[in-house]
């Protein structure tokens, strides 16, 4: 897609900076590649409308710089050592300068952002803020009083959603769709973005590392409290089985080998699994109906496909 191409070069122009060790740091993970996800849905909602505007690829930059700052400060918290298949920035160059090239992208973000009008800017600020509580809330945990599986939702809304959600609306905005389309296609992207990070959580569980690529119960061994987990934790059934699966989770992070195999076994067999699958499903079909008010369009199938895609793929 020509767009997606041309978001690339700008990309590269817009991370380059007097200090070669700042441009090549911010290059590392832009280089790096990805799914260029959210330029994607920039571009895919830019086509209910015109998607020729310039505007459009530098609107899908914008959002892409935002997201690759959240990787950097996501890495230093979560001290990772890998990133899209390459040392990450904090196991090559330490937390400090990760932390401070993920401010400089999303200073860059910003730059570009201005040149979109004040109306975008804003949109990203308040987009950059729901992204900073989000994380706030994932470390501080759930308010006084507060369900953990509410919680665990706002997290996603704020930490996924939302930024997924401005991808939309950028698209929507920059492609000249009516105002109603745009509320359509952000509330369809945030809605959409929830139920793909809890599709992500089953697939922790449910699939074996052949078909995901990663190791599962990642999140289970690391003592992440992902939507399964919390289901069943919440969970009354008082069968044996239910019973041993909450009294394995409730001890925290499952590191020890066959506690963490048993675990495993116990979640997939579990009605907490299916009552979250069904979930993924409950979000995937409210995206779908979120795009009620948008033309027939080759791109409207193409977000249609998105929603059977992730409705399917945790089955």
């Amino acid at each position: 897609m020509a767009i997606l191409r041309d978001v690339e070069t700008v990309l590269i122009d817009s991370v380059d900076s007097a200090n070669p060790l700042v441009t090549e740091a911010a290059r590392h993970l832009v280089n790096a590649g990805g799914k260029r996800f959210r330029p994607l849905l920039v571009a895919l909602a830019a086509h209910f409308g015109d998607p020729s505007a310039r505007e459009v690829v530098m609107a899908g930059a914008v959002v892409e710089l935002t997201h690759l700052a959240t990787l950097y400060h996501d890495d230093v918290m979560d001290e990772a050592a890998v990133r899209r298949g390459a040392p990450s920035v904090n196991s090559r160059w330490g937390n400090a300068l990760a932390i401070l090239i993920g401010d400089y992208l999303f200073a860059r973000a910003a730059a570009v952002a201005t040149e979109l009008g004040l109306e975008a800017v804003k949109i990203q600020s308040s987009t950059f803020s729901r992204l900073v509580h989000g994380q706030v809330a994932e470390t501080a945990g759930p308010l006084q009083g507060e369900d953990a599986i509410s919680h665990y939702l706002r997290v996603i809304s704020q930490k996924t959603g939302s930024l997924i959600s401005t991808s939309a609306r950028f698209g929507g905005m920059f492609g000249g769709c009516t105002d109603e389309q745009v509320e359509a296609l952000a509330t369809f992207a945030e809605t959409f973005g929830i139920a793909f990070q809890l599709s992500d959580d089953l697939i922790d569980i449910a699939s074996e590392s052949t078909q995901s690529g990663k190791t599962p119960g990642t999140d289970l061994r690391e003592g992440v409290p992902t939507l399964p987990v919390l289901y069943a934790l919440a969970s009354s059934d008082d069968d044996a089985a239910s019973i041993r699966l909450r009294e394995i989770l409730s001890a925290g992070p499952v590191t020890d080998d066959a506690l963490h195999a048993e675990a495993l076994t116990l979640l997939r067999e579990s009605a907490a699994l299916k009552q979250a699958r069904e979930t993924v499903r409950g979000y995937a079909d409210r995206a779908r109906a979120s795009l009620a008010p948008l033309p027939h369009v080759p791109a409207r199938a193409a977000l249609e496909s998105l929603c059977d895609f992730i409705a399917d793929r945790t089955n």
